[in-house]
């Protein structure tokens, strides 16, 4: 028998404001038709005034619980996915473990800009697998709103605020890929090219700082990467492309999106595609993805998902599952 960690709960919240790409046609020399065709985006939600990263979080933990039938009391860890958490310290998950009354588990943030939510699952993957804890939520939240430079119309069109929240569960499965649950994952980062997406602040410059990026070098890795962490995972878990029933990517550009399905020989209509609502919300994006698609009816139990996501760093990865 081997112990698998597996899908007992999922939810998403994102802010009501919703900002539609004619909004910055106002400041901004582009237009609508200019955003969806090179980006897929036609609109994305923004925070309020006061709303915070762990706010999001919260609430898509809290519709989370609910579709699980469990109470934040009933969670062993909480591992969050951020690159905008609310402070510096403390970790925006030990606020959410506050938030949903949760005094017994433990909580910590993980930070790998878009590709977070896959290098979350990893971790809570291994706590499950290890025994360290038999029920693990894992949440992507961010507020990317709030580092855009306004003026810079390649990057502040493309990105989005929300948050998506997956709790896993300890089952025993039979080792093999018909198990339901993680079957896979693959981790991948390459510092060397950390230039060609980020944030100019930090602790260093003791100022929040704005994003940068290099969109057109980032394309290049992102088809190729992509498409190879998600053959990677594949292949660990014994399966190829023709298993897959979906593939859930990082919603972060359609081109993006359909160049890499190409590549991995996966039809686009076996594809989950959100990013005309939603935007780029970097390690958001897979667990509001996720959320949606059951929501529509499209993943159903037993159903093969894959996830990959790509995104400053460089840092990438996938990971397979069994719903």
């Amino acid at each position: 028998m081997t112990r698998r960690a597996v899908v007992k709960g999922i939810g998403h919240y994102l802010p009501r404001r919703i900002v539609p790409n004619a909004e910055f046609e106002k400041t901004l020399d582009t237009s609508h038709d200019w955003i969806v065709a090179r980006s897929g985006i036609e609109r994305r939600h923004f925070a309020g005034e006061g709303e915070t990263t762990s706010d999001l979080a919260t609430h898509a933990a809290k519709a989370a619980l609910d579709n699980a039938g469990i109470t934040g009391d009933q969670i062993d860890a909480i591992i969050l996915a951020t690159s905008t958490a609310d402070m510096t310290f403390p970790s925006a998950a030990t606020m959410v473990q506050n938030n949903i009354g949760n005094t017994t588990g433990f909580a910590f943030d993980i930070q790998a800009v878009c590709a977070g939510f896959t290098f979350a699952l990893a971790n809570a993957n291994a706590l499950i697998a290890s025994g360290q804890a038999d029920r693990v939520m894992v949440i992507g939240a961010e507020t990317f709103s709030r580092i855009m430079d306004w003026t810079d119309r390649s990057t502040c069109v493309l990105f989005g605020d929300g948050a998506g929240a997956l709790i896993l569960q300890a089952q025993e499965g039979d080792g093999t890929s018909q198990d339901r649950g993680i079957l896979a994952t693959d981790l991948n980062s390459d510092g060397r090219y950390r230039d060609l997406l980020y944030v100019d602040g930090g602790v260093a410059t003791q100022n929040t700082g704005v994003l940068r990026m290099q969109g057109k070098e980032v394309f290049r890795h992102a088809v190729e990467k992509l498409a190879q962490t998600a053959e990677n995972a594949l292949r660990k878990a014994g399966l190829g492309p023709d298993d897959i029933t979906w593939v859930v990517p990082h919603q972060a550009n359609i081109r993006i999106i359909q160049a890499t399905a190409k590549k991995l020989g996966v039809d686009m209509d076996r594809i989950v595609v959100t990013v005309q609502d939603h935007g780029n919300t970097s390690a958001a994006s897979i667990p509001l993805a996720l959320s949606v698609a059951v929501q529509r009816g499209q993943i159903k139990p037993g159903d093969l998902v894959l996830t990959e996501a790509i995104g400053g760093g460089l840092a990438w990865g996938a990971v397979v599952i069994r719903w």
